[in-house]
């Protein structure tokens, strides 16, 4: 990863800690299914964000060093590891 990529991803990492930690608030004060769900989505919507976040570095960083190092046995395990994450993801 990235050293400039990691600050940021840090930050929305604690954001969306706030947000679970606020979800299970919401559960304990047995508030109205509804708002609860809202904020579960808010939730994974956030995390969506991230996990974007890291995949745009990964590309960025991880694959195109594979491929700029001309290394072909790394580049066909970078691009298998993605396409086994992608697998995963779609099950």
């Amino acid at each position: 990863m990235r050293r400039e990529t990691k600050p940021g991803l840090l930050n929305r990492l604690k954001r969306v800690e706030g947000q679970v930690r606020g979800v299970a608030r919401m559960v304990e004060d047995d508030r109205y299914c509804i708002d609860i769900l809202t904020q579960v989505q808010a939730v994974r919507a956030a995390l969506a964000r991230v996990e974007t976040e890291i995949l745009n570095d990964h590309l960025g960083h991880c694959i195109e060093g594979a491929i700029v190092s001309g290394d072909k046995d790394e580049q066909r395990r970078k691009a298998a590891e993605l396409i086994e994450l992608l697998e995963r993801a779609h099950r």
